[in-house]
């Protein structure tokens, strides 16, 4: 079996994807930008890793080298926040986000794809999308763009890769991760977001690290070219209309 990679392993959510994975006996190698927290998650869950930024297009060749010659799953839990009207944002953040969320997505699958075709069984990919792509949030233009971007990407490499590599993402509402804590901060506004949604309550890291563990298995096997809203409902129920 060749190994799981992980980029954004330190996140909430790559983090527990990564803790999921291992209890489910698969091998890892992991990435991030953290030297003290990637090294104490690799120690944790005996796994290999790179140490980088995927803001660096090299960065990618050295994730290739030290994860093998044969890869069974990737997992980009990559991403970024960057809510401000269309008004306030600078190209430079909108580059930054597409780069972040969307190019490095393509650059991981590109530099790990060799790796991926050598798995005995079909691998798989999992990336992440958002709930705002297609739910038009105000002050969402830049993450909107950029998750639209991997929207699309997931589609075009479902078609590209069949049948040696699957292709999935997940498209969660607002999740409670070290990320999002800044946001989440004013209590009375997250108890107004929980509030929008039929599940009535704010996503977790378990969550999305749940759907991403079955994706990344075989158990999915017939699977490919979806992207999974984890959302409680938001994307497809209006409740209080």
């Amino acid at each position: 079996m060749g190994k799981m990679v992980i980029f954004g392993a330190t996140g909430g959510i790559g983090s527990t994807t990564a803790r999921k994975l291992f209890e489910q006996g698969y091998d890892l190698h992991l990435t991030a930008r953290d030297k003290v927290k990637l090294t104490a998650l690799a120690d944790e869950l005996g796994a290999s890793f790179t140490r980088g930024d995927v803001e660096v297009p090299e960065f990618f060749r050295r994730v290739a080298d030290d994860a093998g010659d044969e890869v069974s799953g990737l997992v980009y839990a990559v991403g970024t926040l960057n809510l401000k009207s269309i008004a306030r944002l600078t190209p430079e953040e909108m580059q930054r986000d597409f780069r972040v969320n969307a190019l490095g997505a393509a650059l991981a699958v590109q530099s790990l794809l060799p790796a991926l075709k050598n798995a005995q069984n079909p691998a798989s990919i999992v990336l992440f999308s958002s709930v705002a792509v297609l739910q038009g949030f105000k002050m969402h233009t830049s993450i909107s763009m950029a998750k639209g971007a991997v929207h699309g990407l997931t589609m075009a490499l479902a078609a590209e890769l069949s049948p040696k590599v699957r292709v999935n993402a997940i498209a969660p509402s607002l999740t409670q991760t070290p990320m999002t804590a800044g946001m989440l901060s004013n209590e009375k506004m997250t108890e107004a977001i929980a509030k929008m949604h039929a599940v009535p309550r704010l996503g977790n890291a378990e969550d999305m690290a749940a759907l991403a563990a079955f994706l990344i298995s075989e158990k999915s096997g017939w699977i490919t070219g979806q992207v999974f809203g984890v959302d409680g409902g938001r994307s497809t129920l209006r409740i209080n209309s």
